[in-house]
């Protein structure tokens, strides 16, 4: 047996259909670091259940992905799930009419705390160098 993500079994072309997730954000996050040192785990998906907390992080590294490490990150935000649902690599994270950028992948670090949900953004910008709010509300957008 083994991880079939690990095992290159499975892909995104596993996926058929899925809903759009919504979240509101309950903390703000204004921090950057060079040297994070977060670990992708290999799957492309994760299943949230309603009230779920996951905290976003950003990075401008193209190369992140399942399986990756990452290390120049800022802080988004920590954002409560409202609908449940299945966040996938790739996926499109919108705020304010905008997409913030895309699901790169997720580290355990805090888990069962809080998931780190790694998002691939155009620049490196912290929840509070973007204008985020606590109360907006963030769309995770599949295909």
């Amino acid at each position: 047996m083994g991880d079939p993500y690990a095992r290159k079994l499975t892909n995104k072309n596993f996926f058929h259909a899925k809903t759009d997730i919504t979240g509101r954000v309950v903390v703000v996050l204004d921090g950057r670091l060079d040297n994070r040192g977060l670990s992708l785990i290999q799957p492309i998906s994760r299943a949230f259940p309603q009230g779920s907390i996951i905290e976003l992080i950003g990075t401008t590294e193209e190369e992140a992905g399942p399986g990756k490490t990452v290390e120049t990150i800022a802080y988004i935000a920590f954002v409560e799930i409202l609908t449940s649902g299945v966040l996938l690599a790739g996926d499109e994270l919108v705020w304010n009419g905008e997409t913030i950028g895309t699901i790169a992948g997720y580290d355990d670090t805090h888990v069962p705390n809080h998931q780190n949900t790694i998002v691939l953004t155009k620049e490196r910008r912290s929840g509070k160098e973007m204008g985020l709010r606590a109360g907006d509300e963030i769309f995770i957008k599949g295909f």
